[in-house]
């Protein structure tokens, strides 16, 4: 009986990896928004560890720092605000906080974070690691930032619960480099809300497919 009201209970999970949430900088940014968010509707605790540090458009994009969006806690970490430094350091400073943190589920997303996921495991945490791409294989990494990705990696393919990639290539990859199963979920979209043409009546009394756009 103590076993299945457990399995009913919501989950407490940290999430980490991402620059900043609801900024949207990036794609790690947009999924770790619409999860985070969509998770605490169905009822779980959801804390995402956002850096500090401008906004990659430049400080006039830069926002107030919030503690709550819709539901998920956010928390600022310590982050040394330099270019190739701010992630790994963002990172260190969300592990630590989450493997100290009474946290059921540690999300780590991207190869690079994943550099630190021993740390949460450390402390007995469940540890998932989304990859998004074989990222120290792009061109503009080289030399110790390339390296530093490249362990994230093995990290998390020897230390994870569980993996999800995005691709059945990457799934592939895993497999055949390190012989590591994982869970292939590839992201999803937001349909877009079919309006009705109200105003193309109203200015020109047209309707849905009554014209052409010739530019």
């Amino acid at each position: 009986m103590a076993r299945e009201q457990k399995k009913k209970e919501k989950l407490n999970i940290a999430m980490l990896g991402h620059k900043r949430i609801p900024s949207r900088e990036g794609g790690i940014e947009v999924v770790v928004e619409e999860l985070s968010t969509r998770m605490v509707r169905l009822g779980y605790q959801v804390t995402c560890y956002n850096r500090k540090g401008h906004h990659v458009s430049g400080s006039e994009f830069d926002g107030s720092q919030l503690s709550e969006y819709k539901g998920v806690t956010l928390k600022n970490v310590w982050t040394l605000d330099k270019k190739g430094l701010a992630a790994m350091t963002s990172s260190l400073s969300a592990a630590l906080k989450a493997a100290f943190g009474k946290y059921d589920v540690v999300h780590f997303h991207a190869e690079g974070p994943c550099a630190m996921l021993w740390l949460p495991k450390l402390f007995g945490k469940r540890c998932i690691a989304t990859i998004h791409g074989i990222d120290w294989q792009r061109a503009k990494w080289g030399g110790f930032a390339s390296k530093y990705i490249k362990f994230g990696e093995k990290v998390a393919a020897r230390y994870a619960d569980e993996i999800i990639v995005l691709s059945e290539s990457v799934q592939k990859y895993f497999k055949d480099t390190y012989g590591r199963q994982t869970a292939f979920i590839p992201n999803g979209v937001n349909w877009p809300a079919v309006r009705t043409p109200r105003l193309i009546k109203e200015k020109f009394g047209l309707n849905k497919d009554e014209y052409m756009n010739a530019a």
